[in-house]
């Protein structure tokens, strides 16, 4: 009797606890919530009023009067974004410090035809890069012009800035780009302008690109060039450019590529280019009036040169054997210039050369190269209209011919007999078109494949008169 009192007593206080545990837990929860539900929301970070209208109004005078960011983009660093545009916070504000104008994606802003600068692009001062494309045209009316001032205010600020695919824009350079001492990346590409590189563009000292190519721009490049100690690529490519080139590139000690093409410089390779250490790719092909020597340059400095491009720079003399100490070169590129004596066999040696064109030349004598070398160039081989040049027969094994356009040497043991080509693997045709589709440029094809052609026939005909 007593035994079931107790264990009644027991259930009874096991029951009170659990009840207690269930109040305490429900008035817990409800505390929890009151705690979470009191927690204030944190408010969105600002942006200043002036920056929003400075941001609306830059973007209005490049997309159209009809454009309302105020209604389409309430918040335009928040929860309302602008394609194109990019804000960062600083001491808890909003402030926009990219901008890119042009139809990079299918939502990007897409210039109106009287887009213009404004002078309000100048107040958004935390910018740090700034690009249009594609956003003046020809159509563009009036005709449009880099801002010559404000430039200034970008001083500390601005690491980028691009112009590309903007042949409306118009005018020269302004000098006043040399102020924004705090450029990285200077880019002009596919533009309409006119005038002579600034001297100060050399006052960007900090600089590690610049780019001012198929833009139009005459002159020469200044000297002050030599102060962007800095630069990993220089591209002036494509312009109109001429005079001498100057010695202070060889400043450039960081440079890795130097673009140069299509240009009007004269006065030949200049002695300094061998202090550009780093130099991997030096292109200069179509200055036709450069002229000079191979000679100028001791080429054994620059180890790292991978690709070398001078043709078609009046290039006059032979080739030295300094540029065998290129370990790393994979592609020389010495065509249609005006460069005679014999091609050193031992190009062949160098470990890294995968394409050779030497085409369009006055070399003489023998083309020493083995069949495995034309075999490992096949068509980034070149080495046709070098009148009294010829190849060795004896290095051709039978069964396969030599250099495309090249005469065997008078006296050689014939190799062969048929008039496969082992570079392009195809017989040659009066065709120009079909050579360009084996590498070789319609404007090359002279009396050779003429000859081909007939020696063909000929050798057809008594075949089937044997037959």
């Amino acid at each position: 009797m007593l035994a079931r009192e107790a264990r009644q007593l027991m259930e009874r206080r096991i029951a009170l606890l659990l009840l207690l545990l269930l109040v305490w837990l429900s008035n817990g929860a409800h505390l929890l919530v009151k705690t979470e539900e009191a927690a204030p929301t944190p408010a969105p970070a600002p942006m200043e009023t002036r920056e929003k209208q400075a941001l609306y109004s830059v973007i209005q005078s490049f997309v159209g009067g009809s454009w309302n960011g105020s209604v389409l983009y309430p918040d335009p660093c928040g929860w309302t974004p602008i394609q194109g545009v990019s804000c960062d916070l600083f001491k808890g504000v909003w402030y926009v410090t990219s901008l890119s104008i042009g139809p990079v994606l299918d939502n990007s802003l897409q210039c109106a035809p009287d887009a213009n600068f404004t002078p309000t692009l100048f107040e958004l001062t935390h910018l740090k890069s700034l690009s249009f494309y594609n956003c003046f045209s020809l159509n563009t009316r009036p005709a449009t012009t880099i801002p010559s001032s404000g430039w200034d205010t970008y001083a500390v600020t601005l690491g980028t800035l691009e112009f590309r695919s903007n042949p409306g824009l118009t005018g020269p350079l302004p000098a006043g780009l040399g102020m924004v001492k705090s450029l990285k990346s200077l880019v002009f590409v596919g533009n309409g302008l006119s005038g002579e590189i600034p001297f100060e563009i050399g006052h960007l000292v900090n600089l590690r690109r610049l780019v001012i190519s198929t833009s139009g721009l005459t002159g020469s490049i200044p000297t002050t060039i030599g102060g962007l100690t800095s630069l990993l690529k220089l591209d002036l490519s494509h312009n109109l450019l001429q005079g001498n080139l100057p010695t202070e590139l060889g400043n450039l000690k960081t440079l890795n590529l130097m673009d140069l093409r299509n240009n009007s410089f004269t006065g030949g390779l200049i002695p300094s280019m061998q202090s550009m250490v780093s130099l991997q790719d030096l292109l200069l092909s179509n200055n036709p009036l450069l002229g000079g020597t191979l000679t100028t340059i001791g080429w054994s400095n620059m180890v790292n040169l991978t690709t070398l491009d001078l043709s078609s720079t009046g290039l006059t003399g032979s080739i030295p054997d300094s540029l065998l100490d290129l370990k790393s070169l994979r592609c020389l590129a010495l065509d249609n210039n005006h460069l005679s004596g014999n091609v050193p066999q031992n190009l062949a040696t160098m470990p890294n050369l995968s394409a050779l064109y030497i085409n369009g030349n006055n070399f003489t004598g023998k083309l020493g190269f083995s069949q495995e070398f034309y075999e490992k160039l096949g068509r980034r081989f070149a080495s046709w209209n070098n009148p009294s040049l010829c190849y060795s027969a004896t290095e051709i094994s039978e069964g396969h011919d030599g250099p495309v356009g090249v005469q065997k040497c008078t006296g050689d043991k014939e190799a062969n007999i048929g008039l496969r080509n082992k570079v392009d693997r195809s017989g040659p045709d009066v065709n120009s078109s079909l050579l360009v589709s084996f590498g070789i440029p319609g404007n090359r094809v002279g009396g050779f494949w003429w000859l081909v052609l007939a020696q063909e026939l000929v050798a057809t005909f008594i075949l089937v008169m044997v037959l």
